[in-house]
């Protein structure tokens, strides 16, 4: 009776005029809620100083070093100090990769000079007192350039022409040609690959060799003026040979760990967003753009959060990934770990490029996901315009959410100081803006609290639907270009079997 008495108050008019005023007060209130959390990042926070302090003090962090489990302890430390749960979680690196000490020497007739050299990550290690071989002009590196060298490749080191780095998208055309250039390279039997550094003012860099652990060979980058003049010499008909010396610290698969924050949802506490940022970075720099810059941006979130008292409905996971750099390990382990729990991840974003203004978000390919995007930023509508663009994106620590079938998102910023400075020297802390990062954390606080509120919640994908946007868009060139092609096809990586998408969007 008590049942029956109360379904019959609900379609009453009295009721149901309640029911609408509360509806209104409950979005006043989180418009408010979310205008008070977003306006914080406008004032004084430890922001600022907190990536000075990892970058200064903790400084390069590349996975598998010293520095690097430093940063472990100094994110935890930082979550706690706030009063956000944190935790380390543990996953499984394939194995260690470090440079010690790379160096090289190019002699011909009347030549002798020494250019500054990088190892490329997963770069063999040469014998002890280095490795010689005749270096030969590879033009550009294409099936022509091949062509032309013929036999003459075999035993070799190729010096392959750069174009300049610009911008971003010169940057994303550089990963792709060199997992051609290098799968021709490894066919013609070459003693190794030395790229002409594409960054100005001989800045040097890391590149993975596309084919990660598997490689054979030495690889490196080659600072570009004295790339240059080894190619004007060569070009101009002289015999050259290269020493390289290249020191490696490598071994077997061992555990590192990513740091999760995490602040439980009051109402909805099995659902959970994540907002993930790399805590890794290359060991040349101090990685304040890639990615010190995203890292303090999530950890003053929670921060934020925790001081107003705002108390998000679904449970949100800061995620702090390690591994990225090396081939975006971290947030796989999390999702192998996390699997029995993903049909309940609402969405998963990620933030990794640099300090330029958010000016939207890659939405994956999931035409239901940018209304969403939408929703959630307009408590910071004034700090665009923004733009979602619907595509599926490769590089970054999305990618096994989305192979996984989770909604995803990442960050898109202008380029700003972001390309030239990539994995490079000059990635240190005056290349970040102040101000955008502070406004960048509004923008990455609005969509925290905007996923961790609303009602709509899109399904998880199968298997077979995320097959389909392998097809249907370049998100399978993507994973060949980044060398991930086998991994999702063997079930490596990414959501296994047929199973059916997750429940309906409510």
């Amino acid at each position: 009776m008590s049942s029956l008495l109360s379904l019959s108050l609900l379609g009453s008019p009295a009721l149901a005029a309640e029911s609408s005023k509360a509806a209104v007060k409950s979005s006043e209130a989180t418009r408010a809620e979310a205008a008070r959390l977003t306006s914080a990042f406008l004032g004084d926070t430890p922001l600022l100083r907190d990536l000075q302090s990892l970058v200064d003090e903790v400084g390069g962090r590349a996975t598998g070093s010293p520095a690097n489990l430093r940063s472990v302890d100094w994110a935890l430390a930082r979550f706690r100090e706030a009063g956000v749960e944190a935790r380390k979680e543990a996953f499984q690196m394939p194995g260690l990769w470090l440079e010690r000490s790379a160096s090289a020497s190019v002699r011909g007739a009347g030549v002798d000079y020494s250019p500054r050299i990088a190892a490329m990550p997963f770069s063999t290690a040469t014998p002890r007192g280095g490795m010689t071989a005749p270096l030969l002009d590879a033009g550009k590196g294409t099936e022509k350039d091949f062509q032309a060298l013929g036999q003459k490749a075999k035993g070799a080191f190729l010096l392959v022409d750069t174009a300049e780095l610009k911008d971003v998208d010169g940057l994303f055309r550089e990963y792709a040609e060199a997992a051609e250039i290098e799968q021709r390279a490894f066919a013609a039997g070459v003693a190794g690959v030395v790229y002409v550094g594409s960054r100005p003012n001989n800045l040097l860099y890391r590149h993975n060799v596309s084919v990660g652990l598997r490689n054979t060979r030495p690889m490196m980058v080659m600072e570009r003026d004295g790339a240059l003049r080894a190619q004007r010499l060569l070009r101009a008909g002289k015999t050259l040979t290269l020493t390289a010396d290249i020191d490696i610290q490598s071994g077997p698969a061992y555990e590192s760990y990513n740091v999760i924050g995490e602040i439980r949802g009051s109402t909805r506490p099995d659902e959970v967003v994540v907002l993930g940022a790399h805590l890794d970075s290359w060991d040349l720099g101090t990685g304040a753009l890639d990615n010190g810059a995203n890292v303090v941006a999530l950890i003053d979130v929670a921060r934020q959060m925790k001081r107003l008292g705002i108390k998000p409905a679904r449970t949100l996971r800061f995620a702090l990934w390690n591994g990225e750099e090396q081939g975006m390990y971290g947030s796989a382990g999390y999702t192998q770990s996390h699997e029995a729990e993903l049909d309940k991840h609402v969405m998963a974003a990620s933030f990794d490029i640099g300090c330029g203004r958010i000016t939207g978000f890659f939405t994956g390919g999931r035409p239901e996901l940018p209304p969403l995007v939408d929703r959630a930023l307009e408590p910071v509508k004034g700090l665009g315009p923004f733009t979602q663009v619907d595509v599926p994106l490769v590089g970054t620590d999305n990618f096994d959410f989305m192979l996984h079938g989770v909604p995803n998102l990442v960050a898109n910023q202008e380029p700003a100081l972001y390309g030239p400075n990539y994995h490079a020297r000059s990635d240190e802390l005056d290349k970040c803006d102040p101000q955008q990062l502070r406004l960048n954390t509004a923008i990455t606080a609005a969509i925290a609290y905007g996923f961790a509120q609303m009602d709509a919640k899109l399904p998880r994908q199968s298997r077979a639907q995320v097959e389909e946007l392998v097809r249907t868009t370049d998100l399978g060139q993507q994973l060949k270009s980044s060398g991930q092609y086998d991994d999702w096809m063997s079930g490596k990586r990414g959501r296994k079997g047929n199973t059916r998408a997750g429940p309906a969007t409510r």
